[in-house]
């Protein structure tokens, strides 16, 4: 009997080979035998490894079971199958024009599928495609096609015949950057017969019947897409014989962002005079969801059971009718500064771009409606972006350090826009000072401390020539100290400048440390209120009010035309948190950065102190 048994508790290969030897010496048939210098050692080896293996393929099959530790990416799409989501394929970048056909005649005119308009991004040509027949009848003669949505890709067809005896028959997307969206699935009778029935999409079996004319979709283990049919008691099931029509177009993702000038290539119902307009370059063109998106969405995918009642909910439909999101938010109406009830309001932040379309906002609200419960109505605002102005003086040690005050100076900064990005510019991206501080420190061993200061800065954007009244939530209490704190110098406010009507001279804003916001200009160096009670700054909610003003222009910044007002205040905390639509981001244009040798330091203070602008840089 053995003495001892098999500890089996580690998986490394060296502790397995020393567990199984001391398992072996424990034995007395092996008390007194040399493993290192015998034929024994190799099977120890052997055993040891294959011990190693399965434990490591034990450990990464365990890992492939959960969504959340998965990597491979057939299992995390299998696994979020398994919860109903389906993963978004890649995006064909949609444009929005008005199409005038002068010259035409007939009673009507049609824009067929499939007519082709080419656009450039510098110097490469892209091909758009509209994906459905359009007719129109003329109205005072003129033949004009309006909001017509053009895809980027090419229009593809594809058929399958039907083959019920086949049991591993499947209706695959020949194409990895099919974009799934434009997808049309039509059942043709047979090859005799060509009546044709369109099918449309479903991601539910709710109001599914044996009758219903449904497809589903599915990713497969390629990372191509499936369309697959009901059984006959959930769906209508194809027949033997019925051809399958995949129709879509194939994208180049997000290479054609942006385009914005179309020209027909062809003719339109014969007639090739033709003028395209744009109301909205492309938009929305992205990759197929990844990795990462599908472990977050399918759970909240899930939990919604698709329905939209909490803002969760509107934010996980979102992301999934819209890829192209880098961030998004939702809020009840009634959270509002003025409430506005039966309303749920949704801001997008894209991957390309800062702002959506019109019409591109009326098409996610499209797709939002089926999901509203009762009679909410969801409503999209563009985010607001709420600028910190940073100004810092970043002291550092000459003695540890061969790198120049323009180098060191020149990484602060890189590090700066880089905390910029991959922090901020989100909604849920919140300025923490402190951080930040400890970014700047960390950049270089030489750097011994920094000395910083912000403030915020919002855009008003004046309505010209209309009696206005505006208001900015900056929702991040202002710092005010006590009544008429900095009265004579202007208070926490300044504005840029701008003009109005009746008066020549160039007008500014600022706040006399007890509410009221003051409008002035300066001559000879003096101010000169003009209006001492011209709105009101709430320094506990954050909010600026600017009382009714007819604003005739606006003046350049920092020398360039400018169609916005700078308001800057100074916050209470040096922590910035945005609020519902709110965005925060360091205003790069205008990032201070002094490099200067540690006065205290010994030897340090040799090389003199130098003012480095971000610009320069």
């Amino acid at each position: 009997m053995p003495s001892s048994k098999l500890d089996i508790s580690e998986l490394d290969f060296d502790l397995i080979k020393r567990n199984l030897k001391t398992f072996l010496q424990s034995q007395s048939e092996f008390q007194d035998y040399n493993f290192e210098g015998s034929g024994l050692s190799i099977l120890l080896d052997t055993l040891s490894y294959n011990t190693h293996y399965m434990s490591y393929l034990a450990n990464m099959a365990t890992n492939e079971v959960y969504l959340d530790s998965a990597d491979i990416r057939k299992n995390i799409v299998s696994i979020a199958r398994m919860l109903g989501y389906t993963p978004s394929s890649s995006k064909s970048p949609v444009a929005v024009c008005d199409i005038t056909v002068n010259n035409a005649s007939g009673t009507t005119l049609t824009l067929n599928k499939g007519t082709i308009f080419k656009s450039k991004i510098g110097e490469i040509g892209y091909q758009f495609v509209v994906n459905d027949d359009i007719t129109i009848t003329p109205v005072s003669g003129v033949y004009k096609f309006s909001n017509v949505s053009l895809y980027e890709g090419t229009l593809v067809e594809y058929k399958y015949t039907v083959d019920n005896n086949d049991t591993d028959q499947k209706f695959i997307i020949p194409s990895d950057k099919a974009d799934t969206n434009t997808l049309k699935v039509i059942i043709q009778k047979s090859s005799q017969d060509n009546s044709r029935t369109t099918y449309t999409y479903s991601k539910d079996y709710a109001d599914v019947d044996n009758d219903s004319e449904v497809f589903f979709l599915q990713e497969t283990d390629t990372g191509r897409f499936q369309v697959y049919f009901g059984d006959g008691i959930i769906g209508k099931k194809p027949d033997d014989g019925n051809i399958v029509i995949l129709q879509y177009i194939v994208t180049n993702e997000d290479k054609a962002n942006g385009a914005s000038a179309f020209t027909l290539e062809g003719n339109i119902g014969g007639f090739t005079n033709v003028v395209v307009k744009s109301i909205s370059s492309a938009q929305g063109g992205n990759k197929p969801e990844t990795n990462d998106s599908i472990r977050f969405n399918a759970p909240f995918d899930y939990a919604r059971q698709n329905r939209a009642v909490t803002s969760t909910d509107y934010e996980t439909l979102v992301r999934s009718i819209y890829p192209n999101t880098l961030s998004v938010s939702s809020w009840g109406g009634e959270d509002e500064e003025t409430p506005i009830y039966g309303v749920v309001k949704i801001s997008i932040k894209p991957t390309s771009g800062s702002t959506l379309t019109n019409a591109t906002k009326q098409t996610i609200i499209n797709k939002l409606k089926e999901f509203n419960v009762a009679s909410v109505r969801p409503e999209i605002v563009d985010p607001e972006i709420t600028y910190v102005i940073l100004s810092s003086t970043v002291n550092y040690d000459t003695k540890l350090t061969a790198k120049s005050k323009e180098t060191i100076g020149s990484e602060v900064t890189t590090a700066i826009q880089n905390y910029n990005l991959n922090t901020l510019q989100r909604f849920d991206g919140v300025f923490r000072f402190s951080k930040l501080s400890s970014i700047i420190d960390n950049v270089d061993n030489s750097i011994v401390s920094n000395i910083s200061t912000i403030k915020i800065r919002k855009m008003l954007k004046p309505t010209i020539g209309s009696s206005t009244k505006y208001d900015l939530y900056f929702r991040n209490k202002f710092y005010h100290p006590h009544a008429g704190h900095q009265a004579a110098m202007g208070g926490i406010l300044t504005s840029s400048g701008f003009f109005v009507d009746g008066n020549a001279n160039e007008m500014f804003l600022d706040e006399d440390g007890s509410g009221n916001i003051r409008r002035y200009y300066v001559s000879s160096g003096i101010k000169q209120i003009i209006n001492p009670t011209q709105g009101t700054i709430d320094y506990d909610t954050g909010t600026v009010s600017i009382n009714s003003l007819t604003i005739s222009s606006v003046s350049n910044i920092r020398g360039s035309a400018s169609t916005n007002i700078e308001i800057t205040v100074e916050p209470d905390s040096k922590d910035i948190v945005p609020v519902r639509n709110q965005v925060i981001e360091i205003d790069e244009s205008v990032l201070s950065i002094v490099v200067s040798p540690d006065a205290f330091v010994g030897g340090s203070a040799t090389a003199g102190v130098g003012y480095i602008p971000a610009s320069s840089y």
